[in-house]
């Protein structure tokens, strides 16, 4: 029998929370393409999704859909890798931060977003992994990466971006450097930062094209580290990153690479795709190709 299930992994809470409203309509226009979907609420951790998961005839699923932010996403790949599936994946960017659904470029509109997931048009999907976590966007590290962390989910659903950029403003005052041992490609060194991305698609916290040249193909992660530096050139480093040309800063180190391991003494917040993550050392690295993922067919 011919493959006609599609998993719906859906996160009631992300964004607006308006979600859950349009299940008949996604239902609807998959059945109109002669598959059937199977809802399921997306949990805190990924255990129980992979229960279900490994409940189900894996050879008659045919695609599975994450919808809510970067977190949600998060979830799901790690839930689909721990369960071993290697189905396409479709995206529907419903949270308050989009990251990786804006690299790629995925409608916001519940019609168009269906339109996208309906056709079997894919790009491959890089997918990182950090120690034994899994993601799709970006991992970072500072002591104010972790804004996304702290800020309220109802301040989120209410101010969206702002409400980031709010809770950023807050921690600026607590920003110092502190040093890191990084190895990469065979070489090693030392430096005194302030944060650090290590980037598999080009836009974080809702800042577009923090990697101008990223993709979510090639194999490679965009690395960019903020250096120490004196107060009035990190002023002029943020409104670089704002006029989008801070990798020409000589306080900013650019390079790719597909694996990384990362050090510090100093305890500090890590992020992954806006979501805590974890303790010293970080040992990074590619899976190549790991998923293909629905994209509007303009999208390179």
């Amino acid at each position: 029998m011919k493959a006609n299930i599609v998993i719906l992994f859906y996160n009631s809470n992300s964004g607006s929370g308006t979600f859950a409203g349009n299940l008949d309509r996604v239902i609807e226009k998959f059945q109109e393409k002669g598959m059937h979907v199977f809802p399921y609420k997306i949990t805190r951790n990924p255990e129980p999704m992979v229960e279900f998961l490994n409940s189900l005839d894996r050879e008659k699923v045919c695609k599975v859909i994450m919808s809510g932010g970067d977190g949600s996403v998060d979830i799901c790949i790690n839930a689909l890798i721990y369960a071993d599936y290697h189905v396409p994946v479709a995206i529907f960017p419903t949270g308050t931060a989009n990251d990786l659904a804006n690299h790629l470029n995925i409608p916001t509109v519940i019609e168009a977003m269906l339109d996208v997931a309906v056709e079997d048009y894919y790009v491959p999907l890089d997918i990182g992994r950090i120690n034994d976590r899994y993601f799709a966007n970006e991992a970072s590290l500072g002591f104010i990466i972790d804004v996304s962390q702290k800020t309220d989910q109802k301040v989120k659903n209410m101010f969206g971006m702002i409400g980031y950029y709010l809770k950023g403003l807050e921690e600026l005052p607590k920003l110092k450097p502190f040093k890191v041992h990084l190895k990469h490609d065979g070489i090693e060194s030392e430096e005194n930062i302030y944060f650090m991305l290590v980037m598999n698609g080009n836009t974080a916290g809702g800042f577009k094209r923090l990697a101008p040249n990223a993709s979510v193909s090639d194999g490679k992660f965009d690395v960019i580290i903020f250096k120490e530096c004196p107060v009035i050139e990190f002023v002029n480093l943020v409104v670089g990153v704002l006029k989008r040309d801070h990798i020409n800063s000589p306080y900013v180190d650019f390079f790719q690479t597909d694996e990384i391991i990362i050090d510090s003494e100093v305890e500090v917040g890590t992020d992954v795709d806006g979501e805590k993550g974890p303790d010293f050392p970080l040992h990074i690295r590619q899976l190549p190709g790991r998923f293909n993922v629905c994209t509007p067919r303009a999208i390179r």
